[in-house]
């Protein structure tokens, strides 16, 4: 078997290429150098460091199950789905992937708050959204959904339908071709998507904070505590920064296995 020559880069290229990288690698590299290792048990003991850690992975992984209830089949409506309109859904349900989080927890409050177009109603059965632990999973939910809701719908799109149509004709009904044949076919993408819904949840904090505040042990995520942290004690900033970090490096390298990315 004989080996492709490798390709030199052109020169010009090589220069902006390194410099990008530089921009991207050196803020990490200096996250870690400066972060306070001896210190970092303690720091992460503090039981309000604790209560950030413990309702981040609580929220984002209940934004992550709300997004796999409803994005899944959000996103198979979008790709199978010949009802018209389906373009125009396509493009609304993105929106949050490109909207600041701040407008879309602004758009939350107008629409759950006490006198948004659902909340006052609501407010009348004594229910309240906002500035509960709820508010911060509704939040999450909001800015993570699209991540599974684009890469299912891509995979059902480009997936090759003929065994499905086949199995029909043999006499499966649509819910056993979707169960025994579609599913498996797109649970890679599904695993996928739902690993970046889970990262982006974790990290959220424009829609938090203007959605559910900042309260301590009720809606003050990870996010929120680095942030409130920065400005009194950087070093548990810093700690925290470093977990955030190495979540986001376990979902990246989630993402690279084989069997979340195989055809």
């Amino acid at each position: 078997m004989t080996r492709r020559p490798r390709r030199r880069a052109p020169v010009g290229l090589v220069v902006p290429a390194l410099v990008g990288a530089a921009f991207l690698v050196l803020p990490l590299v200096a996250l870690l150098v400066r972060a306070p290792w001896g210190s970092m048990g303690a720091l992460l003991t503090d039981p309000a460091a604790l209560d950030a850690l413990r309702l981040s992975l609580v929220s984002a992984g209940a934004a992550t199950a709300i997004s796999l209830v409803l994005g899944v089949p959000l996103a198979w409506v979008l790709a199978r789905s010949g009802l018209p309109g389906m373009r125009a859904l396509r493009a609304a349900v993105t929106v949050p992937l490109v909207l600041p989080p701040v407008v879309g927890g602004v758009a939350l409050l107008l629409l759950l708050g006490r006198r948004g177009l659902v909340g006052q109603h609501l407010e009348a059965l004594g229910i309240q959204v906002p500035f509960t632990t709820a508010a911060v999973v509704l939040a999450e939910a909001f800015v993570a959904m699209p991540f599974l809701v684009v890469s299912v719908d891509g995979a059902l799109r480009a997936a090759d339908r003929r065994a499905e149509e086949l199995a029909a004709t043999l006499g499966a009904g649509p819910f056993l071709v979707a169960r025994r044949i579609t599913l498996p076919t797109i649970a890679p993408a599904v695993a996928a998507g739902a690993a970046l819904a889970f990262a982006r949840a974790l990290g959220e904090f424009g829609a938090t904070i203007t959605f559910a505040g900042s309260f301590p042990g009720t809606t003050r995520t990870m996010p929120l505590a680095i942030y409130l942290a920065m400005q009194q004690d950087p070093a548990t900033a810093v700690a925290l920064s470093v977990v955030l970090l190495a979540v986001s490096v376990a979902v990246l390298g989630l993402l690279r296995d084989p069997w979340l990315v195989r055809p």
